[in-house]
Parts: C-alpha cells; structure tokens; sequence
C-alpha cells in the first residue's frame, strides 16, 4: 500500500491522501496511474493523477473522473496500492511489506497457535497485524506489530512468533464475572 484517501477536500474533487510511501513524488505524480481498492474488497480500480499538491502539510490530488465532491466522498478509504514485482527488495531484515505477512502463521513462542495474518491495518498509532483466530471462520484479533510483542518473523518459515502480554488474546477481556 502506498496510500489512502482520507477525505475529500473542497468542491471539485480532490483528495486527501495519507502517504504510505518513501517516494511519494514518484507514486503520485501527475500522469501516474494509480491502482486502488476498498478495504476487504478484491475490486481493483485504476486512477489517473490529474494534479498533485501540497496543503498544510497534506498531499492532495485530484484524479480523473472524479469531477466533484460527491466522487471523491465515494473514495473515502480507498487503499492505493502497486504490485509487489514493482518493490525494490529491502535491505532491513526487520521491514517487511505488508503482502509478505498477510497469510503467515502465528504463534505463541511455546509453539501455540494463535491464528492466521489476515491484514495489516496502518493507524497513525502504529501498524496492527489483524489475525484470525485459529479455528474460527469471522471476528478478528488485533495485535500491536512492535517488537517488545511481536519476538519474531520469518516470512520464509510462514511463521509469526508472538510474546502478547498478559490479557491481548483472552476473548473475554472486559467482561464481567456473570459473563457481562
């Protein structure tokens, strides 16, 4: 993922973008074509940069075929993103590309297994891995991906070890003792 629309801004279809890249002057320049999707939704759609401006410290575009502020509200969330050929290889053992941890297993270091790596979520307080618990079908954990929690990746192994403090995996976390 490179970026995702915020929000529109103003009445002629521009819009916010929260920039997830290093090269942001290259990704989203006038001409580029952008490809992006709804979270959890396998649609791709294409997008061509029209014009690209800074304001107060925000990137704001303005796409063709998004003629107005009606347009651009409909993108609100949309997740702009490349494919993985395209990525230059990193020379960090401890960065990894969203695509490589989507689909990896994890477990607790004593070799429990918590679930799968459905998605990694970006919030502006960190990266979160969602993962579903093994052996259910829906619903959804969220773990912080910091190191004091998640001890371990090996994108080669398939193999995500978490060390989750106390009260992270428990499904009755906040409930009462009459299971309130």
């Amino acid at each position: 993922m490179v970026g995702r629309v915020a929000k529109s801004h103003g009445i002629k279809g521009e819009i916010v973008v929260e920039v997830r890249t290093d090269e942001p002057g290259d990704r989203f320049a006038v001409g580029a074509v952008l490809r992006g999707h709804k979270p959890r939704e396998q649609t791709v759609s294409t997008y061509t940069v029209e014009a690209a401006r800074e304001h107060s410290g925000r990137l704001l575009l303005r796409l063709e075929g998004v003629p107005d502020r009606t347009a651009a509200d409909a993108l609100r969330g949309t997740l702009f993103v490349i494919d993985s050929a395209e990525l230059v290889p990193s020379d960090d053992p401890d960065e990894f590309y969203d695509h490589e941890l989507e689909g990896l297993s994890v477990r607790l270091a004593d070799g429990t297994e918590v679930g799968t790596v459905i998605e990694v979520l970006h919030s502006a307080a960190g990266e979160l891995l969602s993962i579903r618990r093994a052996g259910e079908q829906s619903g959804e954990l969220l773990v912080p991906f910091v190191a004091a929690i998640v001890t371990s990746v090996s994108v080669a192994d398939g193999v995500v070890l978490i060390d989750p403090p106390e009260g992270l995996l428990d499904p009755d976390f906040g409930e009462s003792a009459d299971g309130k």
